[in-house]
């Protein structure tokens, strides 16, 4: 049986919340952890003293649950609740029911109930849900394992090694087992989970029936990771590929990507006038794992944007909203906010060549302000300062 890896920040994060008079919304692509973090927390409930019968817990991708709509799943949960006792409620998946947000609402709203749902599209969050339970729950948005969680789930402790299968394979858990027992199969795994997302999550959502010009148009954002693109810049490239297509059509399908977590957009932001560009954005992947499987062996082609997009989702995860830095010509790969400030960093596969080294300093020396500036690299140097900019070894900086 694989080890379960512990996801001690999401789990901290549900604890943090417990019994707190907010819903407790988990949202993130498909098998990034999302179920198994309800498993672990459950069993942190149980090591506490809540009861097996207090504890209700329904997959609502499991064919057993086969409720017609909101009152079905609500009668059904509210059969199992004894006035007289405190009950802890997960729905996964959640999204699966019409009209799912009457019932959350309606379970919310009891005195001894404490709810917490998942789903895999951040359409969970918008439009009526958001309207009938505007401030009454808190999101924590999950991805798929960082490199300090995946390095848990193996004996051999050579980083580097390591790393070098992550930024290949990615962090999807299921990838795990896949690479201990045989990981020829890998793309297979990944397939399943790509269609999946694919046909459920974005074709049947958004009565999409060009599953060619779906793919291809996030080939084409997959393949520019870390490089300023437009729609009308993605239009036409197809349309001169025999793809006719308009730059709303592209603008609907990229919104329905972001939607169901498969990309992420970097807007740009001025560091010296401290406000948002309002064009060419930057996307990157949720799981470079599902772009080497999209990409094939185009994917392993450009190391330096594949680093850049797992130092993205680092950051993302360390809780920052995270910018593409402008300082007048030049580009800082990453303005990163908090309510600290900011921070800056810079990201390159090495810097042993000068010129390279003298380039990267030079975005963030431009900066001229107090904030912290960091270079990160996969050089294994020690840690290095120029003036106030701190080089770290990416590796070292993601196990921290």
């Amino acid at each position: 049986m694989t080890k379960i890896i512990d996801r001690t920040e999401y789990l901290e994060e549900l604890k943090r919340w417990k019994d707190k008079d907010v819903i407790k919304v988990v949202t993130g692509i498909r098998r990034c952890g999302k179920s198994t973090l309800f498993e672990i927390f459950i069993n942190y409930l149980k090591s506490i003293g809540i009861k097996d019968e207090e504890i209700i817990y329904i997959n609502l991708e499991d064919a057993k649950y086969d409720f017609t709509d909101y009152k079905d799943l609500y009668n059904y949960i509210n059969d199992q609740i004894e006035v007289n006792k405190k009950y802890y409620i997960f729905l996964d998946e959640v999204q699966n029911v019409k009209d799912f947000q009457k019932a959350v609402d309606s379970l919310y709203i009891k005195d001894n109930v404490d709810v917490y749902i998942t789903g895999s599209n951040a359409y969970l969050l918008s439009g009526e849900l958001v309207t009938l339970l505007s401030g009454r729950y808190i999101e924590i948005k999950m991805l798929p394992l960082s490199f300090k969680e995946y390095v848990t789930a193996f004996d051999d402790k050579d980083y580097y090694h390591l790393f070098l299968n992550y930024m290949k394979n990615g962090g999807m858990p299921g990838n795990i087992e896949v690479l201990k027992s045989n990981p020829n199969d890998i793309d297979k795994y990944l397939d399943g989970i790509f269609s999946t997302i694919v046909y459920k999550d974005i074709m049947v959502r958004n009565n999409i029936t060009d599953k060619m010009l779906l793919e291809n148009i996030l080939k084409f954002i997959f393949d520019s990771i870390g490089s300023p693109i437009s729609t009308k810049k993605i239009s036409d490239t197809l349309s001169s590929k025999g793809m006719l297509t308009s730059n709303h059509t592209v603008e609907n399908y990229i919104t329905a990507f972001i939607e169901s977590f498969l990309i992420y957009k970097a807007e740009r932001f001025d560091v010296k006038g401290k406000n948002l560009l309002v064009r060419d954005y930057k996307y990157y992947a949720v799981d470079t794992g599902l772009r080497s499987y999209l990409l094939g062996k185009k994917a392993d082609s450009d190391m330096g944007h594949i680093l850049e997009n797992i130092v993205y989702l680092e950051l993302l995860r360390r809780g920052y909203k995270v910018y593409v830095g402008k300082v007048d010509e030049l580009e800082v790969d990453f303005v990163a906010e908090n309510r600290d400030g900011f921070k800056y960093y810079q990201v390159a596969l090495s810097l042993r060549d000068e010129k390279v080294l003298e380039r990267e300093l030079k975005s963030l020396q431009k900066t001229k302000d107090h904030y912290p500036k960091v270079l990160l690299t996969l050089d294994m140097d020690l840690e290095a300062d120029y003036d106030g900019i701190t080089k770290i070894n990416v590796i070292d900086w993601l196990l921290k």
